[in-house]
């Protein structure tokens, strides 16, 4: 019987495979679709989802597979308790990489009854690939990472992203940006929510915080973030739901201060 070794080496295989595809087209022209206003598609977000989900259903039949475009039509269902099922996104950072910003990543993650229970986060531009297993610590390129020491906002910098409804819901988002920013050192937005979280938890950056990520875009990286010793939650301090609205991650120390700058906000959205 398959265990998580057997999970996590399948996953590696078919990160990396698609990482290295991503390395070879990044900067070309592709074909660009609208899946919303601003949200956009490009053929290889398709090609490699489809290829990353034939590799994890030919190895496990009986798992549940999750990818953003086969989800694109609506909200993903949630898996039936006890089910193994894979999040995936073949391309996070869809718009960085149509524009040939170079800041982008292959997000996979594993979990059951609702906890995550393996990530692979690769950047292939970098040749950087985070990793982790629940209970066994993060690792960056097979070495082991931990989240910042920072302990006060004033000395942190911060990541953030904003979500794609970001024209109809503008005075939230930005509220909430310019209660962030006049507590802390700086804030980065840089476009892939799974290498954000990442980064807190190389310690990169001190915290992120974000609204309606799609599962695919947080399975991997939040548990990355607490198996280098960080913290995720909702914007109350509630429990971290991969299919919720909302995803602050820190590196613990600054999570109460966080907790205190976004609860005004955590109702609005």
């Amino acid at each position: 019987m398959a265990d998580l070794d057997d999970y996590a080496r399948v996953a590696q295989a078919a990160v990396a495979e698609a990482a290295r595809h991503l390395r070879a087209v990044a900067g070309g022209h592709h074909r660009v679709e609208h899946k919303g206003t601003i949200d956009l598609v490009t053929e290889t977000d398709r090609a490699l989802e489809t290829l990353i989900t034939a590799r994890l259903r030919s190895a496990f039949p009986d798992h549940l597979v999750i990818g953003e475009e086969a989800s694109a039509g609506g909200p993903p269902p949630r898996p039936g308790p006890g089910r193994w099922a894979w999040y995936l996104d073949p391309l996070d950072g869809t718009t960085n990489f149509a524009h040939g910003h170079p800041h982008f990543a292959v997000s996979l993650g594993l979990a059951r009854d609702g906890l995550p229970q393996l990530g692979v986060v690769a950047d292939p531009l970098r040749d950087e690939t985070f990793a982790a297993v629940r209970g066994r610590g993060a690792t960056l390129n097979g070495a082991p990472i931990r989240v910042s020491p920072i302990g006060a906002l004033g000395a942190a910098l911060l990541a953030t992203g904003t979500p794609y409804d970001r024209r109809e819901r503008a005075e939230l988002y930005l509220g909430a940006i310019k209660a962030v920013m006049l507590r802390t050192q700086g804030i980065r937005r840089a476009g892939s929510a799974a290498l954000d979280l990442c980064w807190v938890a190389c310690g990169r950056v001190d915290a992120y915080w974000e609204w309606r990520l799609g599962p695919w875009d947080v399975a991997a990286g939040a548990l990355i973030v607490c198996e280098a010793g960080g913290s995720v939650s909702d914007f109350r301090g509630g429990r971290h739901d991969v299919h919720g609205q909302q995803t602050l991650a820190s590196n613990g120390l600054l999570h109460a201060a966080m907790l205190d700058v976004l609860g005004p906000f955590a109702d609005s959205g």
